[in-house]
């Protein structure tokens, strides 16, 4: 299969702007606004889930399950990302038959030494090239011609150079990968640089008070990218949200006043499929 469903959501859009989830409530929400696409943050997943940062604490089972459950509850594609694929090429291949498996559309696949960490955050390191396209040809070998978008990330442009990075990613286009990442570049003119030198289609990671610059949309396609990702923007939006109305409670014992700031209590139910449970149990002489 040469065209993934990411592919084709490429196709249609030419260029995407496309939101990270963390669980499948965030899932629903971001299907229901009317995204095509989506991503599961592995940040988000050891945030939300374990209340661990990204520093190579989440396991591969961890992110797999909470694929299999994202998956599950929508019908959009959904990228996840598999960090390193958690060991060698052995490690690889079964981590994406496992992602395959839960019904994702595509993984990140990283060359940070294990335990990993958060691109944007200090003290990566990389290993090495050969190493690294060795583990994107098991990921190809794997899906084997699957519904599978493999998204070839580096990290090397922080522990090594630009040019390392450029390479890396031209290397694992060649060997399969469907997608070119470069992570955490820190000025304009880098993106620019990724932008022209990195093979199409780009990602371009936009984590707000990040390492990288928040750039329109407009701006970053004519940098040169087309897979546009805000992968904690949900995350952040629901840590502060939830913050807020703990204090507000907390503070004054009640949630008055704050009812403009949380989602009404039907259209929670809608959301999360209430009355369509309701009919489905109905027909079969539930009561």
């Amino acid at each position: 299969m040469s065209k993934t469903r990411v592919h084709r959501v490429l196709e249609q859009s030419g260029s995407i702007v496309f939101p990270g989830v963390y669980d499948t409530l965030s899932a629903r929400i971001v299907q229901r606004v009317g995204f095509p696409l989506s991503f599961i943050s592995g940040y988000s997943v050891a945030a939300a889930g374990i209340g661990e940062p990204d520093l190579g604490l989440l396991t591969q089972t961890e992110i797999v399950e909470r694929a299999r459950r994202v998956c599950g509850a929508v019908k959009i594609p959904i990228i996840v990302d598999a960090d390193t694929g958690y060991g060698n090429p052995l490690n690889v291949i079964r981590t994406v038959e496992e992602l395959i498996s839960a019904g994702a559309a595509g993984c990140f696949l990283e060359d940070q030494v294990w335990p990993k960490k958060c691109g944007h955050m200090r003290g990566k390191r990389v290993i090495e090239r050969e190493e690294y396209i060795h583990k994107i040809r098991a990921a190809v070998e794997a899906k084997a011609g699957r519904d599978f978008f493999i998204v070839a990330r580096t990290d090397a442009l922080a522990a090594v150079s630009l040019d390392e990075a450029i390479a890396r990613v031209t290397e694992a286009r060649e060997a399969g990968a469907d997608a070119s990442f470069v992570e955490a570049p820190e000025s304009k003119e880098q993106m620019a640089e990724i932008g022209k030198r990195a093979p199409r289609p780009i990602v371009a990671n936009m984590i707000e008070h990040g390492r990288t610059p928040v750039l329109p949309k407009e701006e970053l396609v004519r940098l040169g990218f087309q897979l546009i990702l805000y992968p904690l923007a949900g995350i952040f939006a629901a840590a502060k949200a939830l913050e807020e109305v703990y204090q507000k409670l907390k503070r004054d014992q009640t949630t008055a006043g704050m009812e403009n700031r949380l989602m009404a209590f039907k259209e929670f139910n809608d959301l999360i499929g209430v009355e369509e449970k309701y009919r489905t149990a109905e027909r079969f002489g539930v009561k």
